[in-house]
């Protein structure tokens, strides 16, 4: 099973949270953007329906899989503060 972390920094003179290196939008401050983070981690848990997906690796190869509904990422959040 995979495992996101996501982080509370400051950005743009405010605060956002980071995921693989991308931030979410900015919040005025401190407490929205941990909010915002542990919704955030919480959603990312639920477990959906099975589909198919689709998708282009960086060969430009085209791959078609099945993805499980169950199959969720354990989640948490890192506060920097």
């Amino acid at each position: 099973m995979s495992h996101v972390t996501y982080r509370i920094v400051r950005h743009e003179d405010g605060w956002a949270y980071t995921v693989n290196g991308v931030f979410s939008e900015r919040f005025p401050t401190h407490a929205e953007a941990l909010h915002a983070a542990r919704r955030a981690a919480a959603e990312q848990r639920v477990p959906g329906q099975t589909e198919t997906i689709e998708y282009e690796d960086e060969k430009g190869r085209w791959h078609t899989e099945l993805a499980p509904g169950r199959d969720r990422p354990e989640t948490d959040v890192e506060d920097s503060t």
